[in-house]
């Protein structure tokens, strides 16, 4: 692993924000704050608020590690506001960020460079009601089978998500989603083994660190399995065929390229009974709580979390000048 010079930076890691995911990203923060410091990086907690502006103009940091989740830290417009700051970050920039946070669109690119990711349909809540609940739900049904996965278009920690599996219980599960967003992803739910796997680049190039296997107690990996202790087990690496992991490693190195991603990024995939992987999503701003799935493939790749992080806020600060 590359080790840029750290000494000396002037860090700040954004948390917090107003998305439903707050809590989770105020976790992240102090994760990566705490991580930081065991590599001699000084670094300042802060949230996304009216105050931030005024803070990067006074004191601008040499590097921003973006520990928000939901739209504030993955649609792209706090990237784009840091790049009009003049100020580098960790991650992709502003328009990667836009495309991976919106799933229909990522998912189309993925269609358009060969890889694999359910058959879906993006059903916006405007034209449900115009166009007829039942009417268009039985087309869903009809055009992608069951079960289905239904979830937000924009969103993540899986809530506004839900597997159907029956005709019934398909309406409820778009209202559910329609508490998240204004446009409901709807796609062919493919059983096998919730896999997910980080990518990094730590000087020479992406890399996939070891498959993660998540295993949830009630089947769905929901925001109650993903963040509450005992509701999941991981096991990292995931119990995966060695060919079938490289397979799989491939895919998310794949997604991640194609999606114009930099630095680091988590592809969550299902591995179906054959093997096969399929590219559910891509998350530019990966948690990094203690339940978090990149930590958890940082240290099954025998990587120190700290130094990993150091790594890329030092490439991040280079990037300034």
């Amino acid at each position: 692993m590359t080790e840029p010079a750290t000494t000396d930076l002037h860090v700040l890691v954004l948390a917090g924000g107003l998305s439903y995911e707050r809590d989770v990203s105020l976790r992240s923060g102090r994760r990566v704050l705490d991580a930081l410091k065991t590599v001699g990086v000084e670094a300042e907690l802060r949230d996304a608020d009216v105050a931030l502006l005024p803070a990067l103009t006074a004191d601008p940091p040499d590097a921003v590690v973006i520990a928000l989740h939901g739209a504030t830290g993955e649609d792209g417009s706090l990237r784009g506001v840091l790049d009009l700051c003049g100020v580098p970050y960790v991650g992709c920039d502003a328009r990667a960020s836009r495309l991976a946070w919106d799933k229909p669109s990522a998912k189309a690119v993925l269609r358009e460079f060969g890889i694999p990711t359910p058959d879906w349909v993006a059903l916006p809540h405007d034209r449900f009601s115009e166009l007829g609940a039942v009417a268009v739900l039985d087309r869903i049904v009809d055009r992608l089978g069951l079960p289905l996965m239904v979830k937000p278009a924009q969103g993540g920690s899986g809530l506004g998500a839900a597997v159907v599996r029956d005709a019934p219980a398909l309406p409820a599960a778009m209202v559910g989603c329609f508490a998240y967003d204004s446009t409901a992803l709807v796609e062919r739910f493919v059983p096998g083994m919730d896999v997910a796997v980080s990518v990094v680049d730590l000087g020479d190039g992406p890399r996939a660190l070891p498959p993660v296997e998540i295993v949830p107690r009630n089947g769905v990996y929901d925001y109650a399995a993903r963040y509450t202790a005992g509701r999941t087990t991981w096991h990292a690496p995931a119990r995966l065929d060695k060919a079938v992991a490289e397979t799989v490693t491939e895919v998310a190195l794949a997604a991640h390229t194609a999606l114009g991603l930099r630095d680091l990024s988590r592809v969550d995939l299902i591995v179906d009974a054959d093997g096969r992987p399929h590219v559910l999503e891509v998350n530019v701003s990966p948690g990094m709580t203690e339940t978090s799935l990149l930590p958890l493939a940082v240290q099954a790749a025998g990587l120190d979390f700290g130094r990993v992080l150091g790594s890329l806020v030092a490439r991040a600060a280079a990037r300034r000048s």
